[in-house]
């Protein structure tokens, strides 16, 4: 498998942060070659041809719509992350989710 590159998107990017954090490190120890990185709103424009996925916090969800349009000219798909996931800052759950969104059967 390729390296993954994925992208948080919260208000500013702090939250996110955390949550990517957390999910490198489920990447490291399950051995999945992963870039997950936390990005504000307004930066999400400048990485989405660096994408494979966009995932937003939760209180984003009335967004989903437009980051889905901004994501169509590339591919790549958006979701919400769910409010468990995000509140719990449960980096596996999220890796999980989005290998799942992807198709990627993990080794």
């Amino acid at each position: 498998m390729a390296q993954l590159h994925i992208y948080l998107c919260c208000g500013g990017g702090l939250s996110s942060g955390f949550l990517a954090q957390k999910a490198r490190a489920a990447a490291k120890k399950s051995k999945i070659d992963v870039t997950v990185e936390a990005k504000s709103e307004s930066e999400v424009t400048q990485y989405l041809q660096k994408m494979d996925i966009l995932c937003i916090g939760p209180h984003y969800e009335f967004r989903l719509k437009a980051f889905q349009e901004l994501a169509e000219p590339y591919q790549i798909p958006v979701i919400v992350i769910p409010e468990e996931i995000y509140s719990m800052l449960d980096g596996k759950a999220l890796l999980e989710l989005v290998l799942q969104e992807l198709k990627i059967e993990k080794d």
